[in-house]
């Protein structure tokens, strides 16, 4: 159970936390110019919330009055397929096909449907409702048919493909803190091979894989699945996206869901500073709870950051070595640790047992973390294409770009704040400098006015999504309500307090959504 768990932890993970994977992995300010080729479709701000023209919505017709085949596909789910434009600007130019599934409300009464997300760029849906009880309460399962799906270029839908698992391994390992010149030309040409990759493997799909046009296949599949109004439970970047649907289609919300919200006015930039501190926060939250564990292999305080500290310096100038010969870089050490970072329940004390035996220098346990969090087998396959997914996704989101010049400045800025994780964090945010085509998206407030509660979960001490991001997407939502988790780790719900659990049970069964409520975890994180 508990590996099941971390799992699903990790299926929430990827948002933009992958940014740590040095690269273009990463949600990406980048480069000095944009590509010189012409963007996929014109750009566009949630907050416009665009009606699609009549000669569009006369194309779409077809996407919108289809019916699904279910067909059951082992272990009590059924399995279909729905039809998409590839590019909503121009609805006549091809199509593609996402992969749901469905698993039947056990109670054989469904209040209705409910669609999850758990996150990424680049989490399958697919998986993560086959993890169902892992994800939700009996209550919900009992009364919802739960539908996951693989968002376009994920997983089984139309999956980006961009490098074979030698590259990604190379990728993921590289220096993901460039200190000379040689480092840094090493650094960009992974970055340009990433890009070129995906626009020579997957020339179509890297292009219309922006979150506004996943948004619009989410309007398809509710109307498809014959409900007049979307039931979304999203958590990490599925906040974004359940988000980017109340803008687009505000008067097609049931009841949504945004639990680890991330704020869509902020530039990756942002994002990127807003991760680097909150997982600073965590590592030394992490530390002081370690303190009070009869098997913590760390000093208290400061000096036990310190130790982390030390050990990953140590493996940026000496990587260490696995019993299989594998290299065990920084960048590898560096994942482990915040990956564990992410799961206050069930990472922390892998982390513990990780750094006991990484100090010693037995890196196993470490490279175990971080091999769970990129889906890399013992093997060295990866198991999914998240690692490219996400940056398909966040190169197209985000417009906003940074020279080489401009990272350096910023890694030495974070650094001051964010002594562990601010370098890594602003190189990785170097991404998508090299992407082939311009950004489709750009930061903008989303306020779905005209849709019902939405209710936004915010966890005080979440890394990857910190607090304020749940606060300031609350704030702009015409109805959104704000539930407080006074928790550690990433996302609140089904993670380890009955108040957080109970609160949203009762919204999805009966639409109440009571403001300012703040929840307690039910105990420690171990």
């Amino acid at each position: 159970m508990k590996l099941q768990r971390r799992q699903i932890i990790v299926y929430s993970a990827l948002l933009l936390s992958i940014l740590l994977v040095m690269t273009a992995l990463s949600c990406g300010i980048s480069s000095k110019k944009q590509a010189s080729k012409p963007t996929a479709s014109p750009t566009i701000s949630v907050s416009d919330s665009p009606s699609p023209s009549s000669s569009s919505s006369d194309a779409l017709k077809s996407f919108y009055s289809q019916t699904l085949s279910w067909k059951s596909c082992q272990d009590g789910f059924d399995c279909t397929t729905v039809t998409v434009p590839l590019n909503y600007a121009d609805p006549t130019a091809g199509s593609i096909k996402l992969q749901l599934v469905r698993h039947k409300a056990k109670s054989g009464k469904p209040k209705g449907n409910l669609v999850v997300n758990p996150g990424g760029p680049g989490g399958s849906g697919i998986e993560y409702a086959r993890a169902l009880p892992y994800i939700m309460t009996e209550q919900l399962i009992n009364n919802f048919n739960v539908i996951g799906f693989d968002p376009r270029g994920v997983g089984s839908s139309n999956p980006v493909k961009c490098l074979n698992d030698k590259a990604i391994d190379a990728y993921v390992s590289a220096d993901q803190s460039p200190d000379n010149q040689s480092e840094i030309d090493k650094y960009v040409a992974l970055a340009k091979q990433l890009a070129d990759g995906c626009a020579t493997r997957s020339p179509q799909i890297y292009k219309y894989m922006d979150t506004v046009s996943a948004a619009r296949d989410i309007d398809i599949i509710r109307a498809a699945l014959g409900d007049e109004k979307l039931n979304w439970f999203g958590k990490s970047y599925g906040t974004f996206l359940g988000a980017t649907y109340a803008g687009l289609f505000p008067t097609h919300v049931g009841r949504m869901m945004l639990d680890g919200a991330i704020d869509p006015t902020l530039t990756n930039e942002k994002l990127s500073y807003g991760q680097a501190l909150g997982f600073e926060n965590a590592l030394k939250r992490f530390v002081a709870n370690c303190a009070t564990q009869s098997d913590c292999p760390l000093k208290a305080g400061n000096a036990g950051v310190q130790q982390v500290a030390n050990m990953l310096a140590n493996l940026d100038s000496k990587p260490g070595k696995l019993a299989n010969g594998r290299v065990f870089t920084q960048a590898i050490g560096l994942i482990g640790v915040l990956g564990d970072l992410y799961d206050a329940n069930y990472g922390w004390s892998d982390l513990r047992m990780a750094l006991k035996d990484a100090l010693k220098g037995d890196f196993t346990a470490l490279a175990s973390s971080a091999d769970m969090y990129i889906s890399r087998d013992e093997n060295g396959h990866f198991t999914d294409n998240g690692n490219e997914a996400i940056a398909a996704v966040n190169c197209l989101d985000r417009p906003d770009r940074a020279s080489v010049q401009e990272t350096e400045k910023l890694a030495t800025q974070w650094s001051k704040q964010a002594p562990l994780f601010g370098i890594s964090l602003a190189w990785g945010n170097h991404g998508c400098t090299y992407w082939p085509i311009s950004a489709t998206g750009k930061p903008g407030p989303i306020s779905a006015s005209g849709s019902p509660t939405i209710v936004v979960v915010g966890t005080v001490n979440d890394p990857a999504t910190p607090y304020p991001w749940a606060v300031a997407l609350s704030k702009q939502l015409a109805k959104g309500v704000l539930l407080t988790f006074n928790g550690d780790g990433h996302t609140a719900y089904f993670q380890g307090s009955t108040c957080v659990d109970g609160y949203i049970d009762n919204y999805f069964l009966t639409g109440d959504a009571k403001s300012g409520v703040t929840c307690q975890p039910d105990s420690s994180a171990d």
